[in-house]
């Protein structure tokens, strides 16, 4: 890392350097990120690419950091926000959920069956949110973020971000419902 980067940047813990603050930043967090731009972006590969982009963003604006303005994760979750909405805004298509409720059923077909309705269920019910909606359940349940990291990334208010994500989830729990009857 450039030395004079490496000094203007405030560590994490005392004493470590840029380059091992960013480095534990990195490894804490890639899989909460990949999964994030995963969600929005419904394709792995882009996925891949605009998370690697997104870490690189962040090193190269490590100075920019303020921790009076939220955690490094927010910063690091904003910036792979913006990196995936430029890849969608490029492909000009619209961001959806790709990721699947985790598999928590048995091997009987009819667990299989079962587990197939739900998963298309979810989708459907996904697919009835609009983008901001998709991003706070992407944020929260891919991303892993607190609703005070969630408000961060999104500029607004803790408070809002909450009633926002439990009125986005109550609405997802109605359209599942409506969706499986």
């Amino acid at each position: 890392m450039n030395e004079a980067i490496a000094e203007a940047v405030p560590a994490a813990m005392p004493g470590a350097t840029a380059s091992e603050t960013f480095d534990t930043l990195y490894r804490e967090t890639f899989p909460r990120v990949y999964a994030y731009v995963a969600s929005l972006l419904r394709d792995r590969s882009a996925a891949e690419d605009v998370t690697a982009q997104a870490f690189e963003r962040a090193y190269s604006k490590q100075r920019s950091f303020k921790p009076s303005r939220g955690t490094r994760e927010a910063w690091l979750f904003g910036i792979a926000r913006n990196a995936a909405l430029d890849e969608l805004r490029r492909r000009k298509r619209h961001a959806a959920m790709a990721a699947d409720p985790e598999d928590i059923w048995g091997e009987t077909p009819e667990d299989h069956a079962e587990l197939a309705l739900r998963r298309e269920t979810v989708r459907a019910a996904l697919g009835s949110l609009d983008g901001r909606e998709r991003d706070l359940v992407s944020l929260k349940f891919s991303g892993g973020l607190s609703n005070a990291e969630i408000a961060t990334v999104l500029g607004m208010s803790e408070s809002n971000a909450g009633t926002k994500l439990h009125r986005t989830i109550e609405k997802l729990r109605k359209a599942c419902h409506e969706q499986s009857q």
